[in-house]
C-alpha cells in the first residue's frame, strides 16, 4: 500500500493492546444496507460517460475525486470532490470519500468499462473502523460496502487499493492532475491533458435535464436562505458583526437543504458593497444602510444558485438608494433581453452596461461614451458567467465556446450587472458615495429565449419592501 493510502495516525493516540483489538472484533451485530435503490442520476452520468469514451478512445481515463485538504494539523476541510469525478459516476454529497477514483479503462469494442475505486466501509474484522481517524466507522461514521456502492452507482467497484496494481502497468493514459498527489505520481504526463480537462469542461455548458432540475432545486433553497436572511436582519443591526449573523442564518439553510455553500457568503453593509468579493463579513448592519447578499445552497449533487439581492436594512429604499437601484434594475432587464439562442454570451454583458453607461451620463459623472469603457470605473465587472457545479461554471472552456460563445439551449447563466460608488469618489455627489448594488438571478437558455430559475424572488424595489414588511412582521 503506498504511503498515501495508509490508514491516518496520530501522534498522541494510544496504542492499544492485542486483546482490546480481538475484543473489538467480536459481538457486532450484521448491519448490511438492504433496502438501497439506484440514484436518479445513474442513468443520466452513464450518457455522459458514453460521450466521453467517444471522445478519447482506445485510451484510459482516469478521474480522481481527490485527496483531503489540510485546514491545520490533523484537522481536514470538509471533502468535496472534483466535479469532472461527480459529473461522471454521480456520486454525490457525503456519500464522496476522498481519494476516490473513476477509471474508464478501453475495451475491445472500442468503448470503455468503468470502475470505481472507493475506501469501503471498514471491516470489523479489522481495527481500522475504530483506529482510523480520517477514514474509520466510528470516527467519521459509516461507508457503503462495495456491493451497496454498486447498487447505488450502478458500477463496478473496487477497492482502492487495487488501483495500484492496475496502474503498474503502463498503458497511455489521460488524467486530471493536481487534486491527486498519489495519481499525479503513478501516471505518466501526456500532452493531450490540456485538451482532456478541457473537453470535460465544456461538456457540462449543456445541461441535462437531471441538471437543470438540481439547479431549480438549489434556486429554491436558496430563495429560502434569502428569507432567513431578512429575518435575521433585526438581530443583525443589534450586533458590533452584524455582517456574521447575515452569514450565519444563510449558511444554516444551506446545510439544511442542501450539501454546502456554493461559495463564500458575501454578506456587505454599507460601504462594504463597494467590495466585489467582500467575505470578511465582520462589520455593522446599520439602519439607513443598504446590505448586498451574494449567496448561493449547494444540493447534494452539488450544483449550486448564485444569486445577489441588495436590501434596504430597515425596510425601506431611501429616494436616493432607489434611484440607483433603478439604474441596476432596468439594466438587468436589458440583459435579460440578451439572452436567447443564437445570440453572443458577450451580448449579455453589452446589453446591460449600455442601460448603466447611459445612466451615468444622465447622472453627470460619466462625460465619454460607451466604448470608451470609462463606465466600468462603477460598474467594475462583468454581467454573466456560466453556473453549475462550480459557481463558476467551465471555468476550463475555450474562449470561443464561453467568452466568444454562442448561447445554446440547455445553458445556464448569471446576469448580475452591478454599480458601485467608492466611499471616496469624488466624481460622485456626496450623497451617492458608500452605495453599492448588485442584482442577480439564474437562467436558462430556452427555445425561444430564456427562463428565470430565480423568478420568484422579488427583484423591483416595491416588492422588496412588501418581501421585507411580511418577513418582518
Amino acid at each position: 500500500m503506498s504511503e498515501e493510502l495508509k490508514p491516518a495516525g496520530r501522534a498522541h493516540d494510544e496504542n492499544s493492546s492485542d486483546n482490546f483489538a480481538e475484543f473489538m472484533r467480536s459481538g457486532w451485530a450484521n448491519s448490511e444496507l438492504s433496502e438501497l435503490e439506484p440514484l436518479e442520476v445513474v442513468t443520466y452520468a452513464f450518457t455522459r460517460r458514453q460521450i466521453l469514451s467517444a471522445a478519447f478512445p482506445n485510451i484510459r481515463l482516469v478521474l480522481p475525486a481527490g485527496n483531503f485538504k489540510v485546514r491545520s494539523n490533523d484537522t481536514d476541510y470538509s471533502f468535496r470532490p472534483h466535479n469532472a469525478f461527480a459529473y461522471y459516476s454521480g456520486v454525490q454529497g457525503a456519500d464522496a470519500t476522498a481519494d476516490s477514483v473513476l477509471v474508464m479503462e478501453p475495451n475491445t469494442n472500442g468503448g470503455h468499462d468503468t470502475t470505481l475505486y472507493i475506501h469501503p466501509r471498514s471491516t470489523r474484522e479489522s481495527d481500522a473502523f475504530y483506529k482510523d481517524a480520517r477514514y474509520g466507522e466510528l470516527w467519521v461514521g459509516r461507508r457503503f460496502t462495495l456491493g451497496e456502492a454498486g447498487k447505488v452507482y450502478q458500477l463496478e467497484v473496487r477497492k482502492i487499493d487495487d488501483l495500484e496494481s492496475l496502474l503498474r502497468f503502463s498503458k497511455e493514459t489521460l488524467t486530471i492532475r493536481g487534486c491527486d498527489s498519489y495519481l499525479d505520481k503513478m501516471i505518466s504526463v501526456n500532452p493531450r491533458e490540456p485538451e482532456f480537462a478541457t473537453f470535460v469542461s465544456e461538456q457540462r455548458l449543456i445541461k441535462d435535464r437531471y441538471e437543470l432540475g438540481e439547479m431549480q432545486r438549489a434556486v429554491d433553497a436558496t430563495a429560502l436562505g434569502f428569507n432567513d436572511v431578512i429575518t435575521a436582519l433585526p438581530a443583525a443591526a443589534n450586533s458590533s458583526r452584524g455582517e456574521r449573523i447575515i452569514e450565519a442564518a444563510f449558511f444554516g439553510r444551506a446545510r439544511l437543504e442542501g450539501n454546502d455553500l456554493g461559495y463564500n457568503t458575501i454578506a456587505a453593509s454599507g460601504s462594504h458593497a463597494c467590495v466585489l468579493h467582500w467575505i470578511r463579513n465582520d462589520g455593522k448592519v446599520k439602519d439607513g444602510d443598504l446590505i448586498l447578499i451574494d449567496a448561493g445552497v449547494e444540493m447534494d449533487s452539488y450544483y449550486t444558485a448564485d444569486i445577489t439581492r441588495t436590501l434596504p436594512v430597515n425596510g425601506k429604499f431611501s429616494a436616493v438608494q432607489r434611484s440607483l437601484y433603478m439604474l441596476v434594475y432596468e439594466a438587468q432587464l436589458a440583459g435579460f433581453a440578451a439572452v436567447k439562442p443564437g445570440a453572443l454570451f458577450s451580448d449579455v454583458n453589452r446589453a446591460a452596461q449600455q442601460v448603466l453607461a447611459k445612466g451615468l451620463r444622465e447622472l453627470g459623472v460619466l462625460k465619454s461614451d460607451f466604448e470608451s469603457g470609462q463606465h466600468k470605473r462603477w460598474t467594475l465587472h462583468g454581467v454573466s458567467h456560466f453556473l453549475g457545479m462550480d459557481v463558476h461554471d467551465c471555468a476550463q472552456a475555450r474562449k470561443e465556446n464561453y467568452l466568444d460563445g454562442v448561447l445554446r439551449e440547455g445553458m445556464v447563466l448569471t446576469v448580475e450587472p452591478g454599480l458601485y460608488i467608492q466611499p471616496d469618489d469624488e466624481l460622485f455627489p456626496e450623497h451617492y458615495r458608500g452605495i453599492g448594488i448588485r442584482i442577480e438571478d439564474d437562467v436558462v437558455v430556452t427555445a425561444d429565449g430564456y427562463r428565470n430559475l430565480s423568478q420568484k424572488l422579488p427583484r423591483h424595489p416595491d416588492e422588496i419592501e412588501e418581501w421585507m414588511k411580511r418577513l418582518l412582521n
